[in-house]
């Protein structure tokens, strides 16, 4: 359960980006009418906000209002959102239930799918070019930020990841070696590769200096890695219905931490990440609580 200062935090901050979201995504009367409705229909299936609310956060954790960063907190969230759209997908990890729902293909039919998730990442980078007309905001932060989401989002970040992760699917991960190495390679991209990313943004848009946007990267990447141990071990553990989805890690035999280490020793990894993760914002001082107490739940979270 989240402590009182960071459930305040939160609620207010997804209530913001829900607006924006709401806001910028076309309405379902647009044509075509399906294309819109898919979109929104992913989007608004629920979902923790967790990458919109680290571009807020890290933008207010160098001084700046969250309002300065909103347009692209909504983006982060368009191009997760995207990401899992075509991870349900049959040919993908072939899930029929996300968020406590039906798939997006399972309601819209495969291609509707495919396309949805295309339309959810290029609508993400107008949004972020939006960003640019907000009073505060550089030319060159947006074109920065602009370069940092489409490394971490591309073959360098999370689909890197998610190629080798299927490429290990099946327990081929059991034949190959160096085992560690790849997991991590895996958990570093596919999941940790976004979240550095949105800390990346939000810091750059709000005018930090290379060496604070450095020490987010190192947050980022810890409570990254940290976020998908917990999700591995909630794939084993969690109530199905709180964690809105059945859970096709053990099925597709994937390389996970628990498939590695067992339960016990991911759990320690994971709160050993979440202390180094705290410790590379010592700099930041209180204006760091926020993000600090966000680490700690990561890793308590039950869904």
């Amino acid at each position: 359960m989240m402590p009182e200062p960071l459930h305040s935090y939160f609620e207010s901050r997804c209530k913001m980006v829900d607006q924006a979201l709401n806001h910028y995504l076309d309405s379902t009367r647009s044509q075509p009418e399906i294309i819109h409705e898919a979109m929104r229909y992913s989007i608004f299936a629920g979902g923790k906000r967790l990458r919109p609310v680290l571009v807020l956060a890290a933008a207010e954790c160098c001084g700046a209002k969250p309002e300065i960063a909103l347009p692209t907190a909504a983006a982060m969230e368009l191009i997760h959102t995207y990401s899992l759209v075509h991870d349900d997908l049959p040919a993908m990890d072939d899930d029929d239930l996300r968020r406590g729902r039906p798939t997006n293909h399972k309601v819209y039919g495969e291609a509707i799918a495919i396309l949805a998730g295309d339309a959810l990442l290029t609508k993400a980078f107008e949004l972020i070019s939006k960003n640019a007309k907000i009073r505060g905001v550089s030319s060159k932060a947006v074109s920065d930020v602009v370069g940092q989401i489409a490394h971490g989002s591309g073959t360098f970040g999370m689909i890197g990841g998610q190629v080798v992760d299927i490429q290990m699917e099946g327990g081929k991960w059991q034949k190959r070696n160096g085992h560690t190495d790849i997991l991590n390679y895996i958990h570093r991209h596919k999941t940790a590769a976004l979240i550095r990313t949105s800390l990346q943004a939000g810091a750059t848009l709000a005018g930090a200096s290379p060496a604070q946007v450095a020490y987010f990267t190192a947050y980022g990447e810890k409570i990254g890695l940290a976020f998908q141990i917990a999700d591995d071990i909630l794939d084993i553990v969690a109530d199905k219905r709180k964690l809105g989805k059945k859970g096709s890690d053990r099925a597709n035999r994937k390389l996970t931490y628990p498939a590695l280490y067992g339960l016990e020793e991911s759990r320690r990894k994971a709160a050993a990440l979440v202390e180094e993760a705290k410790g590379a914002l010592k700099p930041f001082g209180k204006r760091a609580q926020i993000l600090k107490q966000l680490a700690n739940y990561i890793i308590e979270r039950d869904h």
